[in-house]
């Protein structure tokens, strides 16, 4: 017997693990803590299941460039950074977790740019992620 206290849970687990079944990064736009995104690009690759990067999608949401089978809607905007520490200050061994996720060409291109130096966000487009740095585009919905 479904009851309210039922619903309302499940109702919860499904709008919580919309993003993940959905394989976008809905939910996850604004970045944050690694350990809501590296379970995610664990999971993908495993499963080798699509995953589309649409939208607003900044900082650690850009480790879903290191999933195996993902693709960029043109009209995405992506925007890298230096990570940082819980303190705020910038890390490098946290940002060199970030340039473990991205091609060779992207990763040598926000590097000599120093878009990885400093907090400063810098933003890329889906065209230009495509067109430039040979990811590959999402077709359709």
């Amino acid at each position: 017997m479904l009851t309210a206290r039922n619903t309302v849970t499940a109702v919860l687990l499904l709008f919580s693990t919309s993003a993940m079944a959905a394989g976008t990064t809905a939910g996850f736009e604004m970045g944050g803590r690694y350990g809501r995104f590296d379970p995610v690009v664990s999971q993908y690759n495993q499963s080798g299941e699509l995953f589309r990067i649409d939208g607003h999608c900044q900082s650690s949401c850009t480790l879903f460039l290191g999933i195996r089978n993902v693709c960029i809607s043109r009209g995405a905007t992506l925007l890298f950074h230096a990570a940082h520490d819980r303190s705020g200050s910038a890390s490098p061994s946290n940002t060199e977790h970030m340039l473990n996720a991205y091609n060779p060409t992207l990763r040598e291109y926000v590097t000599s740019h120093h878009y990885m130096d400093t907090l400063a966000f810098h933003p890329i487009s889906g065209y230009d992620m495509i067109r430039k740095f040979g990811y590959r585009e999402c077709r359709g919905r």
